[in-house]
């Protein structure tokens, strides 16, 4: 009896607070939320729009160190990388491990599900 009563107060819980998504799910507006929080003070979501770090405008599927008008470090022009959902989840992690020599001084975002809600706001800014 106690086990069911648990069972019960447990369903009310996530239904109370809501459950949470799976870690593959991706949310563009929970993304562009989080990109708010971590992001914007360095980057702008606009074309053309350069702050401290380079806009991040159509930055999925550009190659790193290459939007025209934008100083980068040779690190992130050598780098080889293009910014696909994969290599972006990695980088966002640990910035510094992915491209070491990079100036970004952002020390990465750790929780899987909100880089996945990143990456999907990033796609849509096309």
């Amino acid at each position: 009896m106690l086990s069911v009563r648990m069972a019960g107060l447990a369903l009310m819980a996530a239904v109370s607070f809501g459950a949470a998504r799976p870690a593959s799910a991706q949310d563009a507006s929970a993304g562009a939320k989080q990109f708010k929080i971590h992001c914007a003070v360095c980057h702008a979501a606009v074309a053309g729009r350069k702050g401290i770090g380079p806009s991040l405008f159509g930055v999925v599927g550009r190659p790193a160190g290459t939007l025209e008008g934008f100083h980068y470090t040779n690190a992130n022009k050598t780098s080889g990388l293009t910014w696909d959902a994969a290599t972006l989840d990695r980088y966002l992690k640990a910035p510094r491990e992915v491209v070491p020599g990079t100036t970004m001084t952002f020390a990465g975002l750790k929780n899987d599900t909100q880089r996945a809600d990143v990456i999907a706001y990033l796609a849509t800014l096309k």
